[in-house]
């Protein structure tokens, strides 16, 4: 970082304030931060061309604090585009310890501290966060039992660790977004800790909350019993967002690789669905199958039943029919006894009669149930092979991303390699070319000795011609 400090001797009229500043915070005024697709770049003021009616000078408090606040939104930008999509090709939940994370509460952290007012204790100055924080359990009351929570913390000894819990806490409920926007919305309360020109209190403190509402789909989980968040230094670890020029040369290649390998843990998850489904679907099947012979033992027993149940009929109906022959040819005192006897048997033969008409219903329910079961397990019998048919195509497709892959990764490697021979010829090109400026020096140096002992000659040619004559 010492290659982007400004320099020290630089005039402005806030030193004070300034050297504070890049004490406290990371980011430099020297610089503009702007992004370039998912990437950082860092560019000096000086380079860039600025508009001349009028124009700004870097010396001026309100110029400076305005680029701090567009650097701090384009970092705000970044880091919370960067966490969302490594955290869902993640696809976990997140701890403390995850990085990308870590680089996201670094820079809220900037975002809140910046333009923050100092007030004055017995120790000195203070600048810290916490105390528009605390302000939001009075605009949401929701966040009370956040700021509860953070001041029940017992390993908490200072505003600023309290300021840090609170953040996670409220990305762990996911309304981080919904508390910032209900603090910018509040200019008159934010008035008391900022500065008129800090970022809370202009229109990219509104882009960063609106942004915060991404982060909603993330599942977090910290335990901050014993993390120490008192002593933390948060810096900005600009080496996550910015882009190396050597590794654009296989980025297409390592998109196509990453792509495939997306689309190959779609696959794969597609798979284990379709296996789990395939399982739960044979379930049933096993289920229905056990119910089926159950049914099936049912209504055997069931018609065993009104087998029994037609033979005693039978038996009655020839009792009475022979209690009634008898009566009709015996003597008369024997008839009431017989009457009565006729009518314990017909009273009998409703009970049976009535009981065959129940088993009858009851049979004709099973059947119909059985029906249905069969229709059932025919249905998830075709359920089930169309599953197989998909899973079938869906590994042939497998099959086919991994030849793809295999390929472009040779493809990737011979193409290295074909940079590795160019620059081998362009080194032997360069030797040669070194070699022939060489040997033109000294034809030159000869040509020029060559000169030199010709006019040596001329001179003693024309010495020699007037001694002759």
């Amino acid at each position: 970082m010492s290659a982007l400090t400004p320099p020290t001797d630089m005039p402005t009229p806030t030193t004070d304030k300034i050297t504070q500043a890049a004490m406290e915070t990371i980011y430099l005024c020297k610089f503009r931060v702007s992004m370039d697709g998912e990437w950082l770049c860092l560019r000096e003021l000086d380079d860039i061309s600025l508009t001349p009616d009028p124009e700004p000078t870097h010396e001026d408090p309100n110029y400076l604090m305005a680029n701090e606040r567009m650097n701090l939104m384009n970092m705000a930008k970044l880091s919370i585009k960067g966490l969302i999509e490594s955290a869902l090709n993640l696809g976990r939940t997140l701890d403390s310890d995850y990085a990308p994370l870590q680089q996201f509460f670094v820079v809220m952290e900037h975002c809140l501290k910046h333009g923050l007012k100092a007030k004055k204790t017995f120790l000195g100055q203070n600048k810290s966060f916490w105390g528009p924080l605390e302000l939001v359990e009075k605009l949401v009351p929701e966040a009370a039992e956040i700021t509860a929570s953070v001041k029940d913390l017992p390993g908490l000894k200072t505003p600023v660790g309290r300021g840090r819990a609170w953040l996670r806490l409220a990305l762990m409920q996911k309304k981080l977004s919904e508390y910032m926007k209900a603090l910018i919305n509040k200019k008159e309360l934010l008035s008391e800790f900022y500065e008129a020109n800090a970022l809370m209190m202009e229109e990219e403190g509104a882009i960063i909350a609106g942004l915060l509402v991404g982060l909603n789909v993330i599942d977090a989980n910290f335990c901050m019993k014993g993390e120490d968040l008192d002593s933390q230094v948060g810096v900005i670890d600009f080496s996550m967002y910015l882009k190396d020029g050597n590794s654009s040369k296989g980025s297409e290649g390592d998109g196509q690789i990453t792509a495939i390998l997306d689309q190959k843990n779609y696959v794969e998850e597609l798979n284990r669905h379709l296996n789990a489904t395939v399982n739960n679907l044979q379930a049933k099947v096993d289920a229905l199958e056990k119910s089926n012979t159950k049914l099936t033992e049912e209504l055997a027993v069931a018609n065993n039943r009104i087998i029994t149940l037609q033979e005693e009929m039978e038996r009655v109906k020839e009792e009475s029919s022979y209690l009634l022959e008898s009566s009709r040819k015996g003597p008369k005192q024997d008839r009431t006894a017989e009457g009565q006897a006729l009518s314990e048997a017909r009273k009998h033969l409703k009970e049976e009669t009535q009981l065959r008409l129940d088993v009858e219903k009851e049979l004709e329910l099973q059947i119909s149930m059985r029906q249905e079961m069969e229709l059932a397990m025919k249905m998830l019998e075709k359920d089930v092979c169309e599953k197989q048919d998909a899973l079938v195509s869906l590994r042939q497709q497998l099959d086919d991303l991994r030849a793809l892959k295999h390929e472009l990764a040779f493809k990737l490697q011979s193409s290295d390699l074909g940079v590795k021979q160019k620059s081998e010829l362009n080194s032997r090109l360069e030797e040669k070319t070194n070699q022939m400026a060489a040997t033109i020096k000294q034809l030159e140096q000869s040509e020029k000795d060559l000169v030199k002992q010709a006019k040596t000659l001329n001179s003693a040619a024309n010495k020699l011609i007037p001694k002759h004559h």
